[in-house]
């Protein structure tokens, strides 16, 4: 099986074991044994975190990395491997209960009607 360009930096990144691993682009080359395309050098968006059709990207996300404090001028970057905890916010939706909603559309006001009006003739606190 052959391995992808980018794959030696994941295994690099994964056998670290650092929550944060400042990288040169050298150092990066050195790594994966090969230079950067020009795009990494020119971009910021090639170092995005994008996990789908991006093989760079594919191999730090794999490693459980994002790359962070890109710095296009001075050719480095730090990835960062997040921690949860119970004090860290999750970045996912939270999800609805199954029957939130399920009651929709089934019941129906009068037009006219207040919903807002008491529904006794005389409130109790109207009462001496």
């Amino acid at each position: 099986m052959e391995m992808g360009k980018y794959e030696p930096l994941g295994q690099h990144l994964e056998r670290s074991g650092k929550l944060n691993i400042p990288l040169t682009f050298e150092e990066i080359e050195a790594i994966i044994d090969s230079a950067l395309p020009v795009s990494a050098r020119k971009y910021p968006a090639w170092w995005s975190n994008n996990p789908t059709g991006h093989v760079n990207s594919a191999a730090w996300l794999g490693a459980g990395y994002k790359a962070t404090k890109v710095n296009i001028e001075a050719e480095e970057l730090v990835f960062h491997k997040p921690v949860s905890s119970p004090t860290t916010k999750s970045t996912k939706k939270p999800r609805r209960h199954p029957l939130f909603g399920s009651m929709k559309g089934t019941v129906t006001v009068e037009e006219g009607y207040d919903l807002t009006s008491p529904s006794e003739a005389i409130w109790n606190a109207q009462t001496e």
